[in-house]
């Protein structure tokens, strides 16, 4: 780090720095605060997400006992064929959304397999898609955890050290140059004193 010049020309430098940083944390702050609200959000939504998959298991556990039967082959009844995703832009921060999930569905016959068999597609699709929303809704809240770290970070520097190192400066070179002015007077003084001793001598 550069020395500090106890001069006007930096005392200048160092007031527009002060400037600058004030009119800069307001809105650091503001971003900070929706970004917190935004975390905030997120985390309930994984956590409905999260109340939802148990929810499911619980139903489907109360509704679909005959599941418990292995001798119907149930295997790759569903599965995921593609998830379409988007970005949404939160502030300067990207965030995935959930725009679709598209199933594939494994051919069966009516007439072989049992009728609840249907029942059973509805729950593994509605599964499988809430199991997708939880894992983008988790990506959601990580990115947003670490985002208003960062932004956390940026707000203190800028709170406890930037602007109160400034601060600092300016006092010193103030102190520094209201002293040099004393002296300024005080050598003038004696140089004009001494001179009128001269002038009588």
């Amino acid at each position: 780090m550069s020395r500090l010049q106890l001069n006007k020309s930096s005392l200048a430098n160092e007031s527009k720095s002060l400037e600058t940083f004030r009119r800069f944390l307001p809105s650091l702050d503001l971003k900070r605060q929706q970004l917190m609200a935004e975390r905030n959000k997120a985390k309930r939504l994984l956590e409905q997400t999260q109340l939802q998959i148990k929810q499911l298991h619980q139903s489907v556990g109360d509704s679909l006992p005959m599941l418990a039967n292995h001798e119907i082959d149930l295997t790759d009844l569903v599965t995921i064929d593609a998830i379409d995703l988007d970005q949404e832009n939160i502030v300067g921060t990207l965030l995935p959304v959930l725009i679709h999930v598209k199933f594939r569905l494994k051919p069966y016959s009516l007439l072989t397999m049992p009728h609840w068999v249907d029942n059973v597609v509805e729950a593994l699709q509605e599964m499988l898609k809430l199991k997708v929303s939880l894992h983008i809704n988790q990506q959601r809240f990580t990115i947003l955890v670490k985002a208003v770290q960062t932004i956390t970070q940026r707000v203190n520097l800028f709170e406890k050290v930037l602007i109160p190192q400034t601060q600092a400066n300016i006092k010193r070179i103030k102190i520094f140059l209201s002293d040099e002015q004393m002296a300024s007077v005080v050598r003038s003084k004696i140089a004009k004193r001494k001179r009128q001793l001269a002038v009588s001598s």
